[in-house]
Parts: structure tokens; C-alpha cells; sequence
């Protein structure tokens, strides 16, 4: 098995399964790491090397150990409630949002929603959120008008890999370019 397919398995039960190999969080995302070794190891080749390789190469950092590193956490994109202790953090002005076009009806009538996971994830720049959106097909990019959404009394934080996290962007805050002036 390959590195990048025990990096997705670890993914999967730090953010949403981790009843599948028999380990829990704690309220805030942290799992012991000796537990998710053995657990994960039953199925994927996992010691202490390869679980700080995987921390330290993943490209979206979306991991983290504690400082004596027995314990580990997802840094986002949860969908179980954990409260991963963000910070509320006053964002630009403008963020972006990258999703698949076939998405585009839902989110021009409902907004932007948190589907499965505790929060919106948002974009500081543009080539971001458009990576994002290729991940489900042809990729929209919205706009989001992070400043006045924040003025206007709705909370941002930020993760410790750069992600930016609400609850709910209504479709007012919301800005869909155009194939034209995004460049897809």
C-alpha cells in the first residue's frame, strides 16, 4: 500500500471515522498516537517514521501533533463534532470558494453550507479555490465578501494550515465569476 493511501485512510478516521479501528478523540480532535498506529496498522503499514513523514510532507498540513507527539489531530474538515480550538480571526476582505459546476444551483439558492463537515472551508486566494473546484469536475469560483460578512457580525477562523472556516455564507455574500473573468 502506498504512502499517499494511508495518508487518506488516517484522513478518514481523524476527521470522521475514528470508531472504525476503535479509537476516540478527545473534545478537541486529539487521538493518541500509539492507538491510531496499532489501529491503523491492521490494514495499512503505519509505524511512528511513516506517521511523521505523512505529517510532515503532506502538502495541505492537515495534520498536527501535540509538542511531545503522542497525541495527533485532523486540523479541519471534520465532520464530527470536535472543537478544534480556532481562534475567531478578522478576515480579508475578499475569500474564495472553489466547487464543481454541477454544485452551482444549490449554492445560488441556499449559499454556501457546511454539508457534512462542522464548517464552510474558504480560500485566500483565487488558484486555491480553483484547484479545489477541480476536484469536483469543471470547477465555479465564487467570490466571497469575507469583510463585509464580518462586519456585518458573522465569525471567521482560521486554521493553523491557512484555511479559512465559517458556518454559513448566505447567497448575499456571494459573487460567481464569470468563465470569462475567472479563467476556467
Amino acid at each position: 500500500m502506498s504512502l499517499q493511501s494511508t495518508s487518506k485512510y488516517m484522513s478518514l478516521i481523524l476527521r470522521h471515522k475514528p470508531e472504525v479501528i476503535g479509537i476516540t478523540l478527545d473534545e478537541h480532535g486529539w487521538a493518541n498516537v500509539d492507538e491510531l498506529i496499532e489501529g491503523i496498522n491492521r490494514t495499512h503499514p503505519l509505524t511512528m517514521e511513516i506517521l511523521e513523514q505523512i505529517v510532515r510532507d503532506d502538502g495541505k498540513q492537515r495534520y498536527s501533533f501535540n509538542e511531545d507527539k503522542t497525541l495527533i489531530r485532523a486540523n479541519q474538515g471534520h465532520s464530527i463534532p470536535v472543537d478544534v480550538e480556532l481562534e475567531e480571526v478578522e478576515p480579508p476582505e475578499i475569500l474564495y470558494h472553489g466547487t464543481g459546476e454541477k454544485y452551482t444551483d444549490s449554492i445560488d439558492m441556499q449559499g454556501l453550507l457546511p454539508k457534512t463537515r462542522l464548517y464552510v472551508h474558504l480560500s485566500g486566494d483565487y488558484d486555491t479555490a480553483k484547484k479545489v473546484g477541480q476536484r469536483h469536475g469543471k470547477p465555479t469560483i465564487y467570490r466571497v465578501l469575507s469583510g463585509k460578512m464580518y462586519k456585518e457580525g458573522i465569525l471567521f477562523y482560521r486554521s493553523v494550515n491557512g484555511i479559512w472556516l465559517t458556518k454559513f455564507v448566505p447567497v448575499k455574500y456571494l459573487e460567481k465569476l464569470s468563465t470569462k473573468e475567472s479563467g476556467v
